[in-house]
């Protein structure tokens, strides 16, 4: 049996749990995200606990098992305290900064990037280089961050870019400087 599968969620105060069949909806103070579970795997309640279970030792179902209760475990989580990914601008002249909701960076390009957050994500701006991007869903959050990022990846020499707070890169060494003289006769 899966290890993570067999372990049991508990619900913390304030968060509503409702299985209907195959779908599951899960209401916090952060809000509200559902899932569709498939067919092999059952949900049920107990009063706090939530546990998973398959149907079958086939090896979809015992993939499947982990999966699901993980992804149950985040959206309980993310209703309860949330999710946020941090980035950080790093070069010359870049900054980020907020408009309405909206999310507008300066990254060396001739015009600002801008972003629009959809349902259920927060941008927040601390400072001018780092951007925390905020949400009750762990995947949206993720995606969303992810996306932003790529808008202008870090460059190995001079590490100019946007890059996840902590994130280690290597720098690259730039081109040998020839030796005066040297090859020359």
């Amino acid at each position: 049996m899966s290890r993570v599968g067999k372990k049991i969620i508990d619900l913390p105060k304030g968060v509503e749990f409702i299985v209907e069949g195959s779908n599951v909806t899960v209401k916090g103070p952060k809000g509200t995200l559902s899932r569709q579970v498939p067919g092999g795997i059952s949900v049920s309640l107990d009063g706090s606990k939530v546990t998973v279970k398959r149907s079958g030792d086939e090896n979809n179902f015992r993939a499947l098992h982990g999966l699901y209760r993980s992804l149950l475990s985040n959206m309980v989580t993310g209703v309860f305290q949330g999710f946020e990914r941090r980035l950080e601008l790093s070069g010359v002249g870049y900054r980020a900064s907020k408009q309405g909701n909206k999310l507008v960076m300066q990254l060396g390009f001739s015009h600002p990037v801008t972003f629009d957050p959809p349902a259920g994500i927060e941008f927040r701006v601390e400072g001018q280089d780092k951007v925390v991007v905020s949400g009750a869903d762990k995947e949206l959050v993720g995606e969303i961050a992810s996306t932003i990022k790529k808008s202008k990846k870090v460059e190995p020499y001079k590490l100019k870019g946007i890059k996840y707070s902590g994130e280690i890169i290597k720098k690259k060494a730039g081109k040998a400087a020839k030796a005066a003289g040297a090859g020359t006769k």
